[in-house]
């Protein structure tokens, strides 16, 4: 397949964009196990240009991930950034972060039994989600490094197994309190 078309004049992080928004409509219906093939035949060009922008599958879909999460994260300093209060601040962020993640279809479609595996360990191994986290936390130590990757790991636990109607009483009662102290 020629990508001359495809290619010409287009510069290198625009060309990633392109490649990233396309792979996320892939993501959405046939979640994380769309292929290398499928997504360069999706984006109109061939595996091997694929490859020279992500040197294979997970670093795209590590890609996606950080991406969206950004994104995401925006969107929850924006909601959070009037709140006083770390504890109210800190449940509304993971709350948000939660309902933001299960909106998204590309993601969503991650957390399910079959595809959480990937969406956990992708999300786990993410230097900008955790970034993000402790950003959240506000606290440079190690506590808050720690309590961010905890976080994470909460955040992951309840997009693979929904903690129901009472999930934000859940996060204000267990998880806001041991991670502000941990801070303490």
């Amino acid at each position: 397949m020629s990508d001359r078309g495809w290619t010409q004049g287009v510069r290198r992080s625009a060309a990633k964009d392109r490649i990233l928004a396309i792979a996320g409509e892939l993501f959405a219906r046939q979640g994380p196990d769309a292929s290398m093939s499928d997504i360069a035949a999706a984006v109109g060009c061939s595996r091997a240009t694929l490859y020279r922008h992500f040197d294979g599958r997970t670093a795209l879909q590590l890609a996606y991930v950080e991406q969206v999460a950004l994104t995401i994260g925006a969107a929850v300093a924006n909601r959070t950034a009037d709140l006083p209060d770390p504890a109210d601040r800190l449940t509304e962020a993971i709350v948000f972060a939660l309902a933001a993640v299960r909106d998204d279809p590309a993601l969503s479609a991650w957390f399910s039994p079959e595809g959480a595996g990937l969406a956990s360990e992708l999300a786990l191994s993410s230097t900008v989600i955790e970034t993000l986290a402790h950003t959240f936390v506000g606290d440079d130590s190690s506590s808050g490094v720690a309590a961010a990757r905890w976080i994470v790991r909460v955040i992951v636990s309840l997009l693979v197994v929904p903690g129901g109607p009472d999930e934000r009483a859940t996060i204000e009662r267990f998880v806001t309190p041991a991670v502000l102290a941990s801070l303490a």
